[in-house]
């Protein structure tokens, strides 16, 4: 008898760096060996909505993914690659309309049929408040402008997937799976709202269908399996109770996942491989609750750039559950089972009642204050348990002898980026720049302005200024000026906390240290550049707080001038740097340039991924101490800061 085989998921490699022709050589390398659709990684600049030589760029072009700043770039991103017959994700928020709009301008230039193609757009602008930092605009007009992307592509894109309600990033910044759920439905709920004003009713159920979900899978197997079973469940009651969608199609919970990096260890990184194999199948096991895209990070994700090799790696996992297992010729093999009923339930309660209170405040809008804060307790929880060993993690706080690895030794072990390809990105601009027409630019431009401020919907201008040439910056510059900038909340607040375990010591240092300084010990955390990963910086300031120490953070995305401005205003006595973008070189350059100019004599210390030979470098350059992800240990930070902080330390 023949077994019938369930399709396996989609296998994706979140990839792209340094140029768009070099990432195009990646992205065509992964799909002849097996890869099944791109997911495509933007630089912070063209996240964040600037050109490729705008101050803000410097260090960041290409780090993080790959930059795109005009159709010239798109058109090269995607060469050789028949965009009707793929399937892309676009890992893009702030920008997603425009980056939107370069791919359907591209697809119109290879002949493709438009309302064929099938991907999509992230397009989540709360999770970026609460988490990842990629914002630009106030909450409002944010919400407006990816409810203007489902709009359209409900009428000319049908297949594509308007927004990526993601839970990943709040998973990354230490939410609770309870957390990650009503977060999650609250803020495709707050979407769904806005929708409903925008298309007709006969469409409105279709694109309910539409929307999809990226999630985030931890090492706690048992419980990430029943998150995801509870998702499908409360989806389903969501989309029947409060939407009053009839048709189950309509209803399912769709969704890709990356599996968690926030646990990937710097520390005996071999042991990465085990825990990215355990996370993959917390999301592919049960089949009612089974991603339909899959992409895997790589194991070496905590030391730098992976290379093609540990990318395949990678891909290759996938590929042996996916087709040498018997995995996807059974029916779900958790139905029935008492325990994982029971976990459900649980995290269900425990997800609805943070839900109500949500939308007892006005729902995800209203309440990003309130989400924030409640992220960063729960991920100064987390590390405070690692802290004590009350959670286990091998390598790091257990069993931490080891064997040196043979996987890291040597040259190359990590892909270094191109150091010239920020000037080559740069050169390229410029040409394209040259090669426009200015009264097409400029036509474009007012067009996409008076769209933005009359209230139509964003895309068709956006389409039409791609294909005139406009640039990222340009686009983004139009809607900063027709919607303001945004600077979302910390989620530090000034009140310490209740945590008091191993502290006392450390503020009883504070309190010796700032009696010798004659006022309180004053630490300025800053993170410069584009850099919206913030987990690290908030728990380093609520750490300092709670030691006693005066803390100033302002949040994210500063200038180097204004970090120095900042720590003059402050009267600082030490200024931390939280940088995990790679652009700490050249970043962390302009800041002690700086510093010295303004005469400021203060320790330095900084945070980020950082390699050892680069650690070396900003030792060189005058920085006090740089701290990794192997330095979970935040109260000996603590102490460190107190001791630099010191004018007359004991003599040893």
């Amino acid at each position: 008898m023949t077994v019938s085989k369930d399709k396996p998921w989609l296998f994706r490699t979140y990839a792209g760096h340094s140029t768009a022709a070099a990432s195009n050589a990646l992205y065509r390398s992964n799909l002849a060996k097996g890869q099944t659709g791109l997911s495509v990684a933007f630089d912070l600049p063209t996240q964040t909505g600037y050109d490729s030589d705008h101050i803000l760029a410097q260090g960041e072009v290409g780090k993080v993914g790959v930059p795109v700043s005009h159709l010239g770039d798109m058109r090269a991103l995607f060469d050789g690659i028949p965009l009707d017959q793929m399937n892309t994700s676009m890992t893009i928020n702030a920008t997603a309309p425009w980056l939107l709009a370069l791919y359907i301008a591209v697809a119109e230039e290879q002949g493709a049929d438009v309302s064929a193609l099938q991907g999509t757009v992230q397009n989540d602008i709360i999770k970026e408040y609460l988490s990842r930092g990629t914002y630009i605009c106030p909450p409002a007009p944010s919400l407006r402008m990816i409810t203007d992307v489902a709009a359209y592509t409900q009428s000319h894109l049908p297949k594509w997937n308007p927004m990526n309600v993601c839970s990943y990033h709040l998973q990354e910044a230490g939410a609770t799976p309870e957390q990650e759920l009503a977060f999650a439905l609250a803020t495709a709920c707050a979407v769904l709202d806005d929708l409903r004003g925008k298309v007709s009713a006969a469409d409105f159920p279709n694109m309910v269908g539409r929307i999809s979900f990226f999630v985030n899978a931890g090492i706690r197997f048992v419980t990430e399996l029943c998150k995801m079973r509870a998702f499908v469940e409360l989806w389903d009651e969501i989309c029947e109770s409060r939407y009053g969608i009839t048709e189950a199609k309509y209803r399912r919970f769709r969704y890709g996942v990356q599996v968690n990096s926030l646990g990937l260890t710097e520390q005996q990184p071999e042991n990465n491989v085990y825990r990215i194999l355990i996370e993959m199948l917390a999301v592919t096991l049960s089949k009612n609750a089974r991603a339909r895209a899959v992409q895997l990070p790589a194991w070496n994700e905590a030391l730098g750039l992976p290379r093609p090799w540990d990318q395949q790696w990678s891909l290759r996992m996938q590929q042996i559950l996916a087709y040498e297992t018997d995995l996807l010729e059974y029916d779900d093999l958790f139905d029935g089972n008492p325990a994982i009923e029971r976990k459900v339930t649980t995290l269900k309660t425990g997800a609805l009642a943070e839900l109500a209170q949500i939308d007892a405040m006005g729902g995800a809008v209203a309440a990003i204050d309130y989400m924030k804060g409640r992220l960063v307790e729960a991920n100064a929880e987390r590390i405070a348990k690692i802290e004590s060993k009350e959670t286990t993690v091998v390598g790091v706080n257990a069993w931490v002898q080891t064997t040196p690895s043979p996987l890291t030794a040597g040259d190359g072990a990590i892909m270094q980026a191109d150091p010239a390809a920020e000037a080559d990105q740069i050169a390229r601009l410029q040409a394209w720049r040259q090669g426009r027409s200015a009264a097409a630019i400029e036509a474009a431009l007012a067009a996409l302005r008076r769209a933005a401020q009359g209230g139509a919907n964003i895309m068709p201008a956006s389409i039409a200024a791609a294909k005139a040439g406009v640039t990222t910056g340009e686009w983004a510059a139009v809607l900063r000026e027709a919607f303001g900038e945004y600077r979302a909340p910390t989620g530090v607040s000034r009140s310490p906390s209740n945590r008091t375990e191993g502290l006392e010591p450390i503020r009883e240092a504070v309190q010796a240290v700032s009696a010798k300084l004659g006022r309180p010990l004053k630490f300025l955390v800053g993170k410069p550049g584009l850099d919206g990963h913030s987990n690290g910086a908030e728990q380093i300031a609520a750490r300092a707080r709670d030691c006693g120490m005066e803390i100033h953070y302002e949040g994210i995305r500063l200038t180097p001038a204004e970090i120095v401005s900042a720590a003059i205003a402050q009267k600082a006595h030490v200024v931390g740097l939280s940088i995990l973008s790679g652009s700490h070189i050249a970043l962390i350059r302009d800041v002690l340039t700086r510093m010295r100019a303004e005469g400021l004599d203060l320790p330095l210390v900084v945070g980020g991924i950082i390699p050892e030979e680069d650690a070396t470098a900003l030792r060189a350059m005058g920085v006090a101490a740089v701290y990794t992800p192997k330095d979970f240990e935040l109260n000996r930070i603590m102490m460190d800061i107190v001791t630099l902080a010191d004018p007359n330390p004991s003599a040893a």
